[in-house]
């Protein structure tokens, strides 16, 4: 880690991501930490693609997977982190859970995705204004516009979607509305960012020769209800490493030994990119 652990700002990231849905912090992770990340990532990568159903398709050339905690050496010091934690508890709440880990990868000749949201927004959040859950994302590289940077909708966390189709994908007749929000982030590896997965955004055509490989960190308040859609375990010799403090946060089964995961949670709109 770095010296960005400390002195950040948790009201100005609360306002952030209650205004423009998405906030960051830069230089959060060591070069020597990101690049062990990318490692990680590289070897899952491939185990993945070498079975069936291990890598889903998330469009042209994009793939999601979903790994295992232990699978990510770095993965006590991420959740350690007094800035992802500080932000886990502004938002979510002291008992908040992590649910999910796993990996994005926008490979060269990936498409423009449809605009989207990762799940249907609850009551809680449209009618509330209430957010209950994070998604935190890392990428192992420094991203240029040519490699398909992520684009986010600034604001749109709020609206209900009563009416997207599967209250996800908002109509392609809408999508000059959230272009004229939408702003394109070009993180650096080390920079970590927390956003609502309810804020519309898509990933961009890589136009590039080197693929785009993010970590994502999926966080609920209490209650939220996506540890349904995923899967984690752990075996026990690594349970039992984990800080007292930051187990009680660990929503996984402990098991003697990993099984491969077959991942729940699929966003078939996705599948064949923009229409």
């Amino acid at each position: 880690m770095t010296t960005a652990q400390i002195g950040f700002d948790l009201a100005e990231a609360r306002e952030q991501l209650y205004t423009d849905g998405i906030t960051a912090l830069r230089g959060a992770f060591s070069p020597q930490w990101t690049a062990q990340m990318r490692q990680d990532i590289e070897v899952a990568f491939s185990e993945a693609r070498a079975r069936e159903g291990g890598a889903v398709g998330r469009g042209p050339n994009r793939y999601y997977v979903e790994i295992h905690p232990e699978q990510l050496r770095g993965f006590v010091e991420l959740i350690s982190h007094p800035w992802v934690r500080a932000v886990c508890e502004e938002i979510l709440g002291p008992d908040y859970l992590i649910v999910e880990l796993g990996f994005d990868v926008p490979l060269p000749g990936a498409k423009n995705q449809p605009w989207h949201r990762d799940f249907p927004s609850p009551p809680e959040t449209y009618r509330d204004h209430r957010l209950t859950s994070l998604a935190f994302n890392l990428t192992a590289v420094d991203t240029v516009p040519e490699m398909g940077p992520f684009e986010i909708a600034l604001g749109t966390q709020w609206e209900d979607g009563l009416e997207f189709d599967h209250q996800m994908f908002p109509d392609r007749s809408t999508w000059g509305h959230y272009g004229e929000r939408a702003v394109r982030k070009l993180p650096k590896a080390g920079d970590v960012s927390a956003r609502s997965a309810l804020t519309l955004h898509r990933g961009t055509e890589n136009v590039s020769r080197k693929s785009r490989p993010v970590l994502v960190l999926g966080v609920d308040a209490p209650g939220a209800g996506h540890d349904g859609l995923h899967d984690p375990q752990v075996t026990r010799t690594f349970y039992d490493s984990v800080p007292n403090d930051m187990r009680r946060h660990l929503l996984c089964r402990v098991v003697e030994k990993l099984e491969p995961i077959v991942q729940k949670h699929t966003i078939e709109g996705l599948v064949m990119g923009e229409p």
